[in-house]
């Protein structure tokens, strides 16, 4: 399983980024896709997941109403649109893709393949 990342950039606070995770080498079907970052000096935090199978998300507390994440199993591609960026969102955003047909968690040990990541930078 390779899982890829892309999209990341600089933007100025309240803009807009979309992320992307392209995945292959496994089927959608029994799969969840999560999206995860680490800013600088600080624990990995879970964003967003999504369960391929009904693609049902669940988000964050902190970026809920801002991002949206959103599946396209035909390409076994994972996107991210966020929204309304704020400074603190600035971080390495990773995709990372754990065996989940339902409910994803954003839990990173449960994850088993993991993205390089990907740098988003809010300016204020």
């Amino acid at each position: 399983v390779q899982l890829q990342a892309s999209g990341g950039g600089l933007v100025q606070a309240g803009g807009s980024l979309r992320l992307s995770c392209a995945a292959s080498g496994f089927t959608a079907e029994h799969r969840s896709i999560g999206w995860f970052r680490q800013a600088s000096g600080r624990e990995r935090e879970g964003v967003a997941c999504i369960s391929l199978n009904d693609r049902d998300p669940y988000y964050a507390e902190s970026v809920r109403g801002r991002f949206t994440i959103s599946s396209n199993n035909a390409r076994n591609t994972v996107s991210l649109q966020m929204n309304n960026l704020q400074p603190e969102d600035t971080a390495v955003y990773y995709c990372a893709e754990m065996w989940r047909p339902y409910s994803c968690l954003l839990v990173s040990y449960e994850y088993e393949h993991w993205g390089q990541g990907t740098l988003v930078t809010v300016s204020s």
